[in-house]
Parts: structure tokens; C-alpha cells; sequence
């Protein structure tokens, strides 16, 4: 029997009341805003996959594995390949603690009886066998994409700006002012998640004075999770299109924008964190198609620690790159790449003959 004091909301109100709890926590400092508004996403899907109307309350530990696996196969809009891409294993362990976390407060609110999600049986192993695929690129992959853009730093890639198609040839320079012309930005963005591997959020708070000379190395003081610092050094080739992308105004003109934001638009405001991946996806297009591969900005950051932990970079220096506490987490940012293993037993070190034997 329910109790008298039950409030039998609907799937819709009670996630509109939990998401407006979670976006009051960060004014206190509690919940960052980058993560109350994937709270609020993953929430929105959940009031999707479980009907709108539908009472929280009447929802079973069968219709809370039913919605786990329909999330799990839902397609991922943030890659390009015909079906979209099934939601990696890291995606689909994002959305179940957003859900867990609301029928957590449902619980303590009165909104349900019994948790639905201590019911749940889908297993950790079904949630991530469903992953399509590895998301490090390959050696070639991430080459190819490093290559288009050098291209663009040395001036022979496209004119775009965000949110529209490239124009090429001499329609693009009638098209594009001066000042609309974003190559070197879209170049430094690629290098910088290529090479740095910064979370997305990390790359576009960055401001110019973040970078600092030491000893002629150019560094990069990041701002990550938590309050954390991490200063990392810049590889030669990042720092001199930095120095080209900061000497050309940033916003591609020759005045200094007000806005200290390193990433600008052309109209001179701070890039959001959705531009990244237009930018990522314009670069793209002067990759042979060989060697072409769509990658979120995410992507690159596994990118970077694959390759680094691949050519034997010391483990605690590639944690300090990524800005992570404890080693451990750097296993789920290292992908298999293809043919590994063959190379490190053709040089295995206790096979190399020693000097002058």
C-alpha cells in the first residue's frame, strides 16, 4: 500500500523539479556548470525513453533495464558514420549514475517508494559490449589529421568560419573578410587536443595568459577539475602556431580583441564548447580519406594518451599531461592500436644484444 504522503509525479515534472535542483547547486559552488547541464541532458533522454506521462513511481526494475539498453543502442550524434554510432561504454556508465542520481532524490523526496534502480539487472559487461568501436586514432589517423592541420597554419587550408561550410578558392576570398579568416585558430585548436590532450572545457577557458616562456620552452598552465593547475610544456611545432595565431589578433584581424579568451570567434567572443567539434570536423576535410576518421574532441584526448603510453612515455608524466590524481585512470584512456604487440616483442629489451657482443 502507498503512503498518504506519495506524490505521484509524472516522469516530465519530476525531472523538470530534479533538474532545477541540480542548476540551483551551482550557485553554491556544489556542481560545476558544465556538469549540471549533462545532468540536464541525461535526464531529458531518460523523460524520452520512459514516456513523459508515464508516473515515476509505476516504473519497475524491468523498465529501468529497458531504458539502460535503449540508451545503450541509441545513436551517437557526435560521430559522423551513417548510423551515428552506438553510445560508448563511458557514455552509457555517465547516463546510468544521472539516472541513479534522480531516483536517489526521488526517494528521499517522496516521489517514489522503492528505488526502481536496486531493482535493475542489466549487468556492467551488457551496458559496454555494445561500444562500436575504439576511439584513439591511429598513428596514420591522428597524422593525417596533424598534417591538414600544419596545412592550414602555413596558410593553404580552407576559409571557414563556425557554423557554416568551407568556401574554397577565390570565392573564398571574396566571401571571407580578413578578419573572418580562422585558419591558424582552427589549426591550434587541432594541434592542442592532438598533441595536449586538454579536456574540452579546459581548452576553451583557456586565456592568453595562460601561456608563459621558461627557458625558451612555451608552457601551458592548464585550469582543470577541481581547482587543479597542471603546467605542461608545449611541442615546438604548437608553440610557433601559437605565436602565429596570437601575433595575427586571434580573431584574424590586426587588433587585440578585448576579450582575453585565447579561442575567439571572428567576431571576437569566446568559442563554446560545441564549436570544437566544427572545427575538428572542418579540419577534417583535408585529410586524405584514407587516412580520415571522425573523432570527438574527447577522442583526441584518448588520442594523445594511446600514442604517448604506446612509444613508452613515462606513465606518471602522461598522467600529469591529462590532469589525473591516480594512474589508474589512465587504463581507460588507453585504446589497443593495431599491430602493438608485434612491434614490443620484436624489440623486446631482453633480446638486444649487447654493445660490441
Amino acid at each position: 500500500m502507498r503512503p498518504a504522503d506519495l506524490n505521484r509525479l509524472s516522469v516530465r515534472e519530476s525531472a523538470d523539479r530534479y533538474v532545477e535542483l541540480v542548476r540551483a547547486k551551482t550557485l553554491t559552488g556544489a556542481l560545476s556548470p558544465a556538469t549540471a547541464e549533462v545532468y540536464a541532458r541525461d535526464v531529458a533522454t531518460f523523460v524520452g525513453l520512459a514516456g513523459e506521462e508515464t508516473v515515476l513511481d509505476d516504473l519497475t526494475g524491468e523498465d529501468v533495464d529497458a531504458i539502460l539498453l535503449a540508451f545503450a543502442r541509441k545513436p551517437d550524434g557526435r560521430r559522423s558514420e551513417p548510423d551515428g554510432g552506438v553510445q560508448s561504454a563511458s557514455s552509457q556508465a555517465r547516463f546510468r549514475r544521472s539516472v541513479s542520481a534522480l531516483f536517489k532524490h526521488a526517494t528521499l523526496t517522496g516521489w517514489v517508494q522503492v528505488n526502481p534502480m536496486a531493482l535493475a539487472t542489466v549487468t556492467a559487461k551488457e551496458r559496454g559490449g555494445l561500444r562500436a568501436q575504439r576511439r584513439a586514432l591511429t598513428r596514420e589517423q591522428a597524422q593525417g589529421l596533424i598534417g591538414a592541420a600544419r596545412d592550414l597554419s602555413g596558410g593553404r587550408g580552407e576559409v571557414a568560419a563556425e557554423g557554416g561550410a568551407a568556401v574554397e578558392g577565390a570565392a573564398a576570398g571574396r566571401a571571407r573578410r580578413r578578419d573572418q579568416r580562422m585558419e591558424l585558430r582552427d589549426a591550434l585548436i587541432v594541434l592542442l587536443l592532438s598533441t595536449v590532450g586538454p579536456r574540452v572545457s579546459e581548452l576553451v577557458r583557456a586565456d592568453v595568459e595562460d601561456f608563459y616562456t621558461n627557458d625558451g620552452v612555451r608552457y601551458w598552465r592548464i585550469f582543470g577539475k577541481g581547482g587543479k593547475t597542471r603546467d605542461v610544456p608545449l611541442p615546438g611545432d604548437v608553440a610557433r602556431v601559437l605565436e602565429a595565431y596570437l601575433s595575427q589578433g586571434r580573431a584574424g584581424g590586426t587588433e587585440v580583441p578585448p576579450d582575453r579568451a585565447l579561442l575567439l570567434s571572428w567576431r571576437g567572443r569566446r568559442l563554446a564548447r560545441g564549436d570544437v567539434q566544427a572545427v575538428i570536423d572542418r579540419v577534417q576535410r583535408g585529410v586524405d580519406p584514407d587516412r580520415r576518421r571522425s573523432v570527438t574532441p574527447h577522442g583526441l584526448r584518448h588520442t594523445t594518451a594511446t600514442h604517448l603510453l604506446a612509444d613508452a612515455v613515462d606513465m606518471d608524466a602522461v598522467r600529469r599531461v591529462l590532469g589525473h590524481s591516480d594512474l589508474a585512470t589512465l587504463g581507460r584512456y588507453r585504446d589497443e592500436l593495431p599491430g602493438e604487440l608485434e612491434v614490443a616483442m620484436r624489440a623486446h629489451p631482453l633480446l638486444r644484444r649487447p654493445a660490441g657482443g
